[in-house]
């Protein structure tokens, strides 16, 4: 998993390059001039204390804050896609990810990705960012062998054991241990807010409205895709943080395993009822009609996973 880094990658956009492909995706050619006057000839300052600067005019990039750049960012990368079948290319705005399934000790397909991901960087005016764009290497094999490292751009990618990826520590071992570190003394934080308003006799009503949406909320990101695979000594981790913002409300609180059950049910049955998901063929019903077929799965890693814990859990609350 190579994840890449542009520099200012909204401050690089080319307007005489976004609006042929926004033309391209059917957008109507009002609608593409309109866009292009709002992104070029615009007047910037800088204002420090009673100083301002002269005006300068930019004809290039899109507003740093404006809602509408990273919409438009997407819409200028849309054409970046994978060109070998092994591979796959995440995009989330400006943080890209470029996956390679490695079969038989052969590269060549994931290393050829990331040369053409360098050129088509380079002719839509990309930068890309070589000491801060991070390998990992997930490798189960008894016998790892050793991985040439990964050049961009002529200088070489580190390779590393973790990475915080949209708010999540991916590890190479794909435990949890250290994205469970990170949320247990983040929220530990914000228990410290939640005591000074206790202090202060909040009503028990806001207090409650406070950690949902200030501690509940990051306890519980993605908690779909790792909650299953975590150890027994994360999951008390977790959970104590709960206990304690009990103690501190004065009123019981969901645990963790109940808005885990809850967030893995919705999320199976989103993709139950989306045709065009690529884990919808998953949810099959046995001939029977009463249940799901089970996910084959081999190893506890695997079964672990959302996928087969969603079936799991699908089957636990069946409704015909």
């Amino acid at each position: 998993m190579l994840f890449v880094d542009f520099s200012s990658a909204f401050n690089t956009i080319i307007p005489d390059i976004l609006i042929p492909k926004l033309i391209d995706l059917g957008l109507p050619p009002p609608t593409c001039s309109w866009i292009k006057d709002f992104l070029v000839n615009r007047p910037q300052q800088v204002k420090l204390g009673q100083h301002l600067s002269s005006v300068r005019t930019l004809s290039i990039g899109s507003p740093q804050g404006c809602v509408l750049s990273p919409l438009l960012y997407s819409l200028y990368t849309s054409d970046c896609s994978p060109s070998h079948p092994e591979n796959l290319i995440i995009k989330f705005a400006d943080d890209t990810t470029v996956v390679g399934l490695i079969t038989g000790g052969n590269e060549t397909a994931y290393r050829e990705e990331v040369r053409k991901l360098g050129e088509w960087s380079a002719s839509n005016n990309l930068a890309l960012n070589a000491s801060k764009t991070k390998e990992i290497i997930l490798d189960f094999r008894r016998n790892r062998g050793t991985h040439t490292l990964l050049e961009l751009n002529g200088e070489q990618v580190e390779q590393v054991e973790s990475f915080k990826f949209l708010g999540v520590h991916i590890s190479a071992n794909l435990s949890w241990e250290t994205n469970t570190k990170a949320l247990v003394k983040k929220a530990q934080q914000r228990l410290h807010f939640l005591r000074v308003l206790r202090r202060q006799q909040i009503h028990q009503k806001l207090l409650v409205t406070f950690y949902r949406s200030t501690i509940e909320s990051l306890l519980t990101y993605t908690v779909s895709v790792w909650h299953s695979s975590c150890t027994v000594a994360d999951r008390k981790r977790l959970q104590k943080v709960i206990n304690t913002a009990q103690k501190i409300i004065g009123c019981s609180l969901p645990t963790m395993a109940s808005i885990y059950t809850s967030r893995c049910l919705s999320r199976a049955r989103n993709i139950k009822k989306d045709h065009t998901h690529p884990g919808h063929h998953l949810f099959k019903l046995l001939p029977s009609g009463r249940r799901y077929r089970a996910v084959p799965a081999r190893t506890n890693r695997l079964r672990d996973s959302f996928f087969p814990r969603a079936v799991a859990v699908l089957n636990a609350h069946f409704q015909p």
